[in-house]
């Protein structure tokens, strides 16, 4: 019975192992393609009524990244290791590359690593604060240290579990931004053909 006991404690401390940046990162690195529904929520200082808007969210290792609002309005942007592009309906797609806007293409960089937990690109430009919450619940607080993400923002704060759950944003102006994602998915692992075409366009 002591033997037992002894492989059941065991077992349970390897299932109930502490939550690391490292772990959270490798976890994060082996998921080729995410997909994900999502819910923003804009607070701005001086107006009484938030702004919400609502989408959906794809990830590829390989490709990069795609965000297309769909309420109140239509707007896509996709993010891969070359460009930003971000489209509006009726208008010209604006693009952004690193020789055109370096400044501006910081924030590809950083919504890569946010995605990515890739603590080693975000310590480059964030103070870091991880918390493991136990139950494989973790929450990682983002103070930026260089310009102009100093200026910019106080504070970003990601949570989640198997998946990034929340990102918070308060900035220096007083505003909040709450990006709520849900119905994460891992499957299929490949991009579908309609998927591909984000991405070549």
């Amino acid at each position: 019975m002591k033997h037992f006991l002894i492989c059941l404690l065991a077992l349970f401390s390897l299932g109930a192992q502490a939550v690391t940046l490292d772990s959270l990162q490798q976890r994060f690195s082996e998921q080729p393609v995410l997909r994900a529904e999502f819910i923003q929520q804009r607070s701005v200082s001086g107006m009484d009524q938030k702004l919400n808007s609502s989408g959906n969210l794809l990830i590829s290792r390989e490709e990069g990244l795609w965000w297309q609002q769909q309420k109140p309005f239509a707007l896509s942007l996709l993010l891969t290791n070359n460009r930003m592009v971000q489209t509006m309906a009726g208008q010209a797609p604006q693009v952004v590359t690193a020789q055109n806007n370096p400044q501006m293409f910081q924030f590809n960089g950083l919504l890569s690593a946010l995605f990515h937990a890739d603590h080693r690109a975000l310590a480059q430009n964030f103070a870091l604060d991880f918390s493991d919450k136990g139950q494989g619940k973790w929450v990682l607080i983002l103070k930026p240290t260089t310009s102009p993400l100093n200026k910019l923002f106080k504070t970003i704060t990601l949570d989640g579990q198997d998946f990034l759950n929340h990102i918070n944003i308060d900035d220096m102006q007083g505003d909040s931004t709450q990006i709520q994602f849900f119905n994460q998915r891992t499957e299929p692992k490949t991009l579908t053909d309609a998927e591909k075409q984000h991405f070549s366009s």
